[in-house]
């Protein structure tokens, strides 16, 4: 494929994914669902077509995009349900992957227990990010957000490490239970190592970080840093990049400053828009290749194999969490554990949450990728055994859930009404801003009784008078959330209307910047500054009930 050839097929990718999140703005449907289906339609036109290739995959698109959903996460809250996130990503992936490898020696004819657990590993593992985008457009709760974050980060790491082995045993090594554990707490452990040593050793460079541009180039290195550390060490580099990315963003605050803060926030906005529609619309692409290989079996054969495959994607999933949330209460709380609002808690899931967590399990990218791992012989010259037939299982896997349960997700949460306490959330971050504002209170009042010469009194009471202000306003507005009822959060009018009037004055200094650049007098270089100031006033301002 010529570089003309593509550089095409590369902006007409990044026209259909911009063509598609414009669509699912305005229909509610899920991105990630209709990129699918757009690479499935590309792919059956003639013309050139792109090959997933496994080892890019996993090298180059999951670290990076594994990293920023870390970052995104919050360390404290997977800490806080760590028991559950550890089912589903440790032994959900492994319970999964053992009952496909059962099924396809028991049913498929010519199966074996390694092949079909190296397929069950591939398909085991959740990609988050269809159930994550729209899970929070429609308002679920931060602890079901929390868990599907927290599951779609680690389990990677359980899949690929069981699937090297299983590979290992399917090449004729044999598959020892003792020995896959050994390898999986090593490559477990070790992961966990490299991660914290990629983390602490960025810590240094915080001076550098504090530029914008030098902190954009370490954040963006970062990730194959960790992956590079995991793997040059035979250990997990998954895990490594996972841990790195949520202890470095839990510290984010401590080692950057605001503008680096704002800046690296907006790139990684942008690769993952980018990385993940590519992802989508490869996963589409792939149906020439997986069916290709399909003469061979018997139509009874693939049946038999899909509907293992896909049964038990689906239906494991919802009994594993009815089986482990049904043990005793007093094996789902911690003694004297608080959350973040305070008091007692357990982290015993309703059936509610239950049946949402159960069909947020889409497969995505990952277990495409790791299933075309495969080898094409063994190390005795064999072809690898029922290669084609476990290509076609993983992507039929990845296609249902994708597309079946990613456009039915948000209809099932609204029905089911399991949604996030909205009021309650606006309520909490008001009293944290009320907090903050008294701390620059009282920060100010020291200043003043210290008598700094170099501290002008009208600055003081400038500074004094807008956190006042703030403070007031932020007052009024929780007593209002104090009324809210049903969880919505309630409707100011003069809240709402002061807020348009300070984004029309925003606006009118805009047009009046832009008539003076055009008039030339102000250059641009003026202008850009002069406006960079206005984004940062507009960006201040809260969006509708927060």
């Amino acid at each position: 494929m010529s570089a003309e050839t593509m550089l095409l097929l590369v902006l007409g990718a990044v026209a259909v994914i911009v063509g598609i999140r414009w669509v699912a703005d305005r229909t509610g449907l899920p991105a990630a669902a209709l990129l699918t289906l757009a690479g499935i339609g590309y792919a059956l036109l003639p013309g050139p077509n792109v090959s997933l290739d496994p080892h890019l995959v996993l090298t180059l698109v999951l670290p990076p995009l594994l990293y920023s959903a870390a970052l995104d996460s919050s360390l404290t809250a997977i800490r806080r349900n760590l028991r559950t996130v550890v089912s589903l990503s440790v032994l959900l992936v492994l319970v999964t992957a053992v009952l496909v490898g059962i099924g396809f020696e028991l049913f498929v004819t010519g199966a074996t227990l390694a092949a079909g657990i190296a397929l069950g590993a591939a398909v085991a593992p959740p990609d988050p990010v269809a159930a994550l985008s729209v899970g929070r457009k429609v308002g679920l709760p931060p602890k079901l957000i929390t868990l599907i974050q927290g599951e779609g980060l680690l389990n990677d790491a359980t899949a690929l490490t069981l699937l090297t082995v299983a590979v290992a045993a399917a090449q004729g090594d044999g598959f020892s239970t003792p020995a896959a554990i050994g390898d999986f707490v090593v490559a477990a452990a070790g992961g966990v190592a490299a991660g914290l040593a990629v983390a602490f050793g960025v810590r240094p460079l915080r001076r550098l970080r504090r530029d914008p541009l030098s902190s954009n180039a370490i954040s963006l290195a970062t990730p194959f840093v960790a992956y590079l550390l995991g793997e040059a060490l035979h250990v997990s580099g998954v895990l490594a990049v996972v841990v790195a990315g949520l202890v470095i963003g839990h510290n984010t605050p401590y080692w950057t400053s605001g503008a680096s803060r704002l800046q690296t926030d907006a790139v990684w906005r942008l690769v993952d828009f980018l990385l993940e529609g590519i992802v989508f619309l490869l996963i589409g692409q792939q149906l020439p290749t997986v069916i290709r290989g399909l003469d061979q079996y018997e139509t009874s054969t693939i049946v038999v194999a899909a509907s293992i495959t896909v049964g038990c994607v689906l239906l494991v999933r919802p009994l594993w969490m009815l089986l482990t949330e049904s043990l005793p209460r007093s094996m789902h709380s911690r003694l004297g554990g608080e959350d973040v609002a305070g008091g007692r808690f357990s982290d015993r899931l309703g059936l509610r949450e239950i049946v949402v967590l159960s069909w947020a399990g889409t497969r995505g990218v990952i277990s495409l990728a790791a299933i075309f791992t495969l080898p094409l012989v063994t190390d005795s010259g064999a072809p690898f055994p029922d290669r084609d037939l476990l290509l076609f299982c993983a992507f039929l896997a990845v296609l249902v859930t994708l597309v079946g349960q990613g456009l039915t997700f948000a209809p099932l949460v609204q029905a089911l009404g399991c949604r996030a306490d909205q009021a309650d959330e606006a309520r909490l971050r008001n009293q944290a801003r009320i907090a903050a504002a008294e701390a620059g209170l009282a920060r100010l009042d020291t200043l003043q009784s210290e008598e700094h010469d170099d501290v002008d009194d009208r600055a003081l009471a400038t500074l004094r008078a807008q956190l006042t202000h703030r403070l007031d306003r932020y007052r009024k507005r929780l007593d209002v959330l104090e009324t809210a009822e049903g969880g919505d959060i309630p409707l100011s009018p003069t809240y709402e209307a002061a807020l348009r009037l300070r984004r029309a004055v925003i606006a009118a200094q805009r047009e009046e910047l832009l008539r003076w650049r055009d008039g030339a007098r102000l250059p641009d270089e003026g202008l850009r500054i002069l406006e960079r100031e206005l984004d940062h006033e507009e960006g201040l301002l809260p969006a509708r009930g927060r």
